[in-house]
């Protein structure tokens, strides 16, 4: 990332202001937070042991599960700490460099899981439509290869963001009203012109999230036209159990991105406390959720976590 500011207004401090309304009951509303942070680290880190050490899961469908797991990690990682330091510490003051840092990891890596998704949809959508070729359409080769499109794609697209942001005078309040620095949260304090970083933001919301959810919607769309052909009622619900995972992980991750948007351009023009714990839960439920879900509807995972927990509770003498 390449910086410029001409105008020497960029500032070396931010403050992240927190929960507006709410900063009373900070230590409170941390507790959901920590526990979140808790099963974000523990889950995605249990799953990424699991899919390294358990061979049975180098299949495509575990591969991507492993990358949509890091991704996960460098989310919670990037956000989490500084939002508990916030709310257990006052401590609303990050450098305005590691503000832009955080910008882009957060945008880069959000971006990153919205493609893991679309590789994901693919995965069923192959694995039902083309069963018989699987293993032939998805091998290591073309996996690891969308995996470096996806994060080339996340990457290209929001590297821009900080660059955008610093070139900005900054000749107001530093004070961003979230709990992390969100791209359009720092322009907002801008007192220069925005109109680029706002075309920009919209053009690249509009083509992950639109076009990313279409190709999704379009994928099962055809999952379930295959399923109504498929002869008996047991291979229907087979084939539907796959994908109950997977839809679920969509619902938690762009359900909070969409409302998101939806307050921000129709919404009140000042930040409130709903809209700040939206964007928040944005970050906080795929990777907390995203690990249950997981554990609970894939047989192949919990198989492999019962027979490590067994190995272990083996008396040694």
């Amino acid at each position: 990332m390449t910086f410029f500011n001409n105008s020497h207004l960029f500032p070396h401090t931010f403050f992240l202001a927190g929960i507006p309304g709410l900063t009373a009951v900070h230590i409170w509303i941390s507790l959901p937070f920590c526990f979140m942070f808790f099963l974000a680290v523990t889950g995605n880190g249990v799953l990424l042991f699991l899919i390294q050490t358990e061979h049975s899961l180098h299949q495509p469908m575990f591969l991507f599960l492993a990358m949509i797991s890091f991704v996960d990690l460098v989310l919670s990682l990037s956000t989490l700490p500084k939002m508990l330091a916030i709310f257990w510490f006052g401590a609303t003051a990050i450098s305005s460099y590691s503000c832009l840092f955080q910008m882009f990891f957060i945008h880069a890596f959000s971006a990153m899981e919205s493609g893991v998704l679309v590789a994901m949809a693919l995965d069923r959508f192959v694995a039902t439509c083309n069963p018989l070729r699987y293993a032939t359409i998805l091998t290591p080769v073309v996996v690891a290869q969308i995996g470096g499109l996806v994060v080339l794609r996340g990457v290209g697209l929001t590297i821009s963001f900080p660059s955008l942001a610093y070139r900005l005078p900054y000749c107001g309040s530093h004070t961003i009203v979230y709990t992390y620095c969100e791209h359009m949260a720092v322009v907002k304090l801008a007192c220069g012109a925005t109109t680029v970083d706002n075309l920009y933001a919209f053009a690249v919301a509009i083509f992950l999230g639109a076009g990313d959810v279409a190709f999704i919607a379009y994928s099962y769309g055809q999952i379930v036209r295959t399923m109504i052909h498929l002869p008996s009622s047991e291979a229907r619900a087979k084939a539907g159990s796959t994908c109950t995972a997977h839809i679920c992980v969509i619902l938690f991750f762009y359900g909070p991105g969409f409302l998101s948007v939806i307050m921000q351009r129709f919404g009140q023009p000042t930040a409130s406390a709903a809209k700040v714990i939206l964007a928040n839960l944005y970050l906080l439920f795929p990777p907390a959720l995203d690990p249950i879900v997981y554990g609970v509807k894939t047989k192949q995972i919990r198989e492999c976590l019962c027979k490590i927990l067994s190995l272990n509770q083996i008396d040694p003498t």
